[in-house]
């Protein structure tokens, strides 16, 4: 378990690193409803505040290696470049390309691997081990989860009054961080995650009791495709994570484009689970409503053509 201090020590270690990101709002949505746009964080999602925080604790000059779809990909290594070491990044041969490339753009080196055969935690821990390589775990680490409370701790200064707090939900850890800081500064307030309705492995978690593991999710939402909660940040959301709600591709594609429309903001599908689930419904405008959109690492091409399947459809 971490504690709201781990949470504050992180946000001292990112302060004047990572951005401090905005609250935005949306007449359609309601003058009651905010979303923190992580996707203008460094590297394009939150993930960027756990990469760096976890660095920031090891000891100078020790080079990293992380498993990825994309966004911890990105964090890790501009995190890894910012403290001047090298990383190392395991990510599937079907990431976005705009990931692959971003990525490599900051400098690592990557090594490719098949998501449905091979095992990305098997081929990390053996090259970390055969490397001397620090492994930076994307969300099952306490100084990851510390540092992605961080986003709740900055919605919470600038947002009098929370009453429900919204998070994308994969492994867990961004959605353990943040709530550890409601839970502590805000205890009414609940906390609702988003999973894809391909990857609902938490909801079946909180029914059953205990971590509960399904086939790899094939959703759109690439950043949300564990298949079983982590054992540390299951041992944080168990406890204080009020619900899970799910979400279909499609209903994530309506999403993005309502964001891009009504607010110019290009969101991924994974950042966009948040506020699919407020237009469906499942998360229902009652009081202040602060939503996670947790990243925006889209290509152009991409987004396109899913706004464009989702017109046609």
């Amino acid at each position: 378990m971490i504690e709201l201090a781990d949470v504050e020590a992180a946000a001292a270690r990112i302060a004047g690193v990572a951005h401090r990101t905005p609250l935005l709002t949306s007449r359609t949505l309601g003058e009651n409803v905010f979303l923190k746009a992580e996707c203008f964080q460094r590297a394009g999602a939150f993930k960027f505040r756990g990469a760096y925080n976890k660095l920031s604790t090891l000891p100078d000059g020790q080079d990293v290696i992380a498993y990825s779809s994309g966004n911890h990909a990105q964090a890790v290594a501009l995190a890894a470049r910012l403290r001047g070491v090298r990383a190392t990044i395991v990510m599937p041969e079907d990431a976005p390309t705009a990931k692959l490339e971003a990525t490599r753009g900051y400098g690592a080196e990557v090594i490719t691997y098949d998501r449905w055969t091979e095992s990305r935690e098997e081929i990390g821990a053996r090259l970390a081990e055969e490397r001397g390589l620090a492994l930076v775990k994307p969300y099952d680490d306490a100084q990851i989860m510390a540092g992605q409370g961080t986003v709740a701790l900055e919605v919470l200064e600038d947002l009098a009054g929370l009453d429900v707090l919204v998070v994308p939900v994969s492994g867990g850890g961004l959605v353990a961080g943040c709530a550890t800081v409601v839970k502590a500064l805000r205890p009414s307030a609940k906390v609702v995650g988003v999973e894809p309705a391909a990857g609902d492995d938490h909801a079946r978690s909180k029914v059953a009791g205990e971590r509960v593991r399904i086939e790899v999710p094939r959703t759109i939402a690439d950043g949300l495709g564990a298949s079983e909660p982590g054992e540390l940040t299951w041992q944080v959301n168990r406890e204080l994570v009020d619900e899970f709600v799910s979400v279909d591709d499609a209903e994530m594609v309506e999403a993005m484009a309502f964001l891009f429309d009504r607010l110019k903001v290009v969101v991924e599908p994974s950042g966009a689970v948040g506020v699919a689930a407020l237009l469906q419904g499942r998360v229902p405008p009652d009081g202040n409503v602060a939503i996670v959109l947790s990243g925006g690492n889209v290509g152009a091409r991409r987004f396109a053509e899913l706004v464009r399947s989702s017109d046609s459809g």
